[in-house]
């Protein structure tokens, strides 16, 4: 159960919020009492899309460093503030810019779907940007003549090649939390709890058996629409644990039990409260991108904020 914060704490970061306009976006796996501070929780294709529309001055983005130079690229007249620099994501740092101009240069004239956990330098050599509550309809859009490159996640970009029937070459990367939740953690999941449906980010390195298994494969976004939605009174959770804080408060009814209970990130952790006050109080750390680079990148969000939602 999460601690409740103290209360001067939260009141000041409310305090300080207002007087600088400032608008809190925190993803769904950042610590409960992180969430609960926030305007706005979400995956990252809600939370780019929540940054793109939002009148405040100032964005506290409570995620990863990708997520916040996200925003920065999408609300250049903002201010884009990052509690912890250190908050980086080691999905991301799988591929370099360089590294996807020389793998660009094996196709003729390929289409480069990029995952958003990636910098926005390589979002920059990218033709369209995906999350994984779109990854799906985002290849479906691309003409079915053309080499689709994705990258970085091989599990989830195996995941679409399988959805979508493409021929989908996949770059060698994963995320270090989703990669080690096994099948048989699946498996003996399931087995301990027969009645429970079964819901798994396509981040997870146990596509076979999620597949053959779950109830629902989708970001967590889409957990959170698939649970309130189910009569089902338990749910198996495959993906970084911090989404339960999400599914339990908005389901108090309901029974979670996660696939692997140490599947933490320990970037989405390094921002705390304490962390949000002092980059209020100092208005750190900005993030922010070259002129070049974010033109080029923008150009990649917006052709995946084109594509309709289904």
């Amino acid at each position: 159960m999460t601690t409740a914060a103290p209360t001067s704490l939260v009141d000041d970061i409310l305090r300080l919020k207002k007087d600088r306009d400032a608008v809190i976006l925190a993803h769904n796996y950042q610590i409960g009492e992180i969430q609960d501070i926030a305007d706005f929780v979400g995956d990252s294709l809600a939370l780019s899309r929540q940054a793109a529309k939002t009148s405040a001055k100032v964005i506290v983005f409570c995620g990863v460093h990708f997520m916040a130079e996200t925003a920065a690229i999408l609300c250049p007249d903002k201010t884009v503030l990052l509690p912890d620099l250190e908050a980086g994501c080691s999905l991301a740092s799988t591929v370099t810019a360089e590294q996807l101009r020389v793998w660009k240069r094996s196709f003729r004239n390929p289409v480069v779907v990029s995952y958003v956990n990636t910098s926005a330098a390589v979002k920059a050599e990218s033709d369209i940007c995906c999350t994984s509550s779109n990854a799906v309809q985002v290849v479906r859009s691309i003409p079915p003549d053309k080499d689709v490159l994705f990258v970085p996640d091989m599990y989830l970009g195996e995941f679409v090649r399988i959805k979508t029937g493409r021929t989908v070459h996949l770059w060698p990367g994963s995320c270090h939390v989703h990669f080690r939740i096994r099948g048989k953690d699946i498996e003996d999941m399931k087995q301990a709890h027969p009645g429970a449906e079964f819901v798994v980010h396509p981040e997870c390195g146990c596509l076979s058996t999620a597949l053959k298994l779950a109830n629902k494969v989708t970001s967590t976004g889409g957990m959170m629409t698939y649970v309130r939605n189910s009569p089902s009174n338990e749910f198996i959770v495959a993906t970084e644990t911090g989404i339960l804080h999400s599914l339990q408060k908005e389901n108090p009814g309901k029974t979670f039990y996660p696939v692997v209970r140490t599947a933490l990130c320990e970037f989405m952790k390094m921002i705390t409260l304490e962390k949000v006050l002092w980059s209020l109080e100092d208005m750190k750390h900005r993030i922010t991108v070259p002129p070049e680079t974010s033109a080029r990148a923008k150009q990649a969000l917006d052709q995946m904020l084109s594509v309709p939602e289904t």
